[in-house]
């Protein structure tokens, strides 16, 4: 049993109770949802529903105004946003931001933990460790004959794979993907799927998505939110039969 599961029941993740306000507007209301370790969730909804909040509330990016979110047993809203990441959460936006300027490989490496803190930036250098690092990244983000290649020539979807390479190798136990294949081929959608199961040996995964056969792809389990709140919960079969999600989201 993991760390985390001792210390907080069965969870690596739990959100209880959450609400933000913005100008008397609840952008979230009350939700409360549960991850387990080595979890694909994934938050549906229509726009406005509040998912995107919500990662941002996880990643300290937006401060509650009430509730709690536990990760690994470590009260969230309390810390700062370089706090959370140093606690073990990684973010990807929607837009992908590599550095475009710099290879494949660069971009791994200037992502490597060592560089992060001014000491660790003087004494960092690129050893054998780094690379077998980089290396190992970038073959499970499909990029491994592109490691010289300037991230500018990547294509839409090679970019996400290679910010999704660039959380990997800080080796967050918590990976949070805003869209992840929006703008994607059909064949860069399977092999994105096959990536983040692939990757849930190591690490949780909470992805926000439209895309129904991604989802259908991906999830152990689905939240479905609107308007601030859990409207449903369960496997993808689950949430597309209910009435409630057909009504607000699917039936649209």
């Amino acid at each position: 049993m993991s760390a985390a599961k001792r210390k907080n029941g069965d969870f690596l993740l739990a959100v209880e109770g959450l609400t933000v306000s913005f100008d008397g507007f609840k952008a979230v209301d009350d939700l409360s949802f549960y991850l387990d370790p080595q979890e694909i969730r994934v938050i549906i909804g229509p726009n406005g529903a509040g998912k995107t909040t919500v990662l941002d509330l996880i990643c300290g990016k937006t401060k509650a105004t009430s509730g709690s979110i536990k990760f690994a047993g470590k009260e969230l809203t309390k810390l700062k946003e370089h706090q959370i990441v140093h606690a073990g959460v990684g973010r990807k936006f929607q837009t992908p931001s590599v550095f475009e300027d710099l290879t494949v490989f660069e971009n791994l490496e200037v992502s490597y933990p060592q560089g992060h803190s001014v000491m660790g930036a003087l004494a960092f250098k690129r050893d054998l460790a780094v690379v077998e690092e980089v290396e190992a990244v970038a073959k499970k983000i499909f990029l491994d004959d592109l490691l010289d290649q300037p991230a500018a020539l990547l294509s839409h979807g090679q970019k996400q794979w290679l910010e999704i390479g660039m959380l990997l190798i800080q080796k967050p136990e918590l990976i949070m993907l805003d869209e992840p294949v929006a703008g994607m081929s059909v064949a860069e959608r399977q092999k994105t799927a096959e990536l983040l199961k692939m990757i849930t040996k190591d690490h949780t995964v909470l992805v926000i998505e439209h895309d129904m056969q991604f989802v259908g792809d991906i999830a152990d389990r689905v939240t479905v939110m609107h308007q601030g709140k859990v409207l449903s919960e369960g496997s993808i079969e689950h949430v597309k039969a209910d009435p409630k999600v057909i009504e607000v989201y699917l039936g649209h």
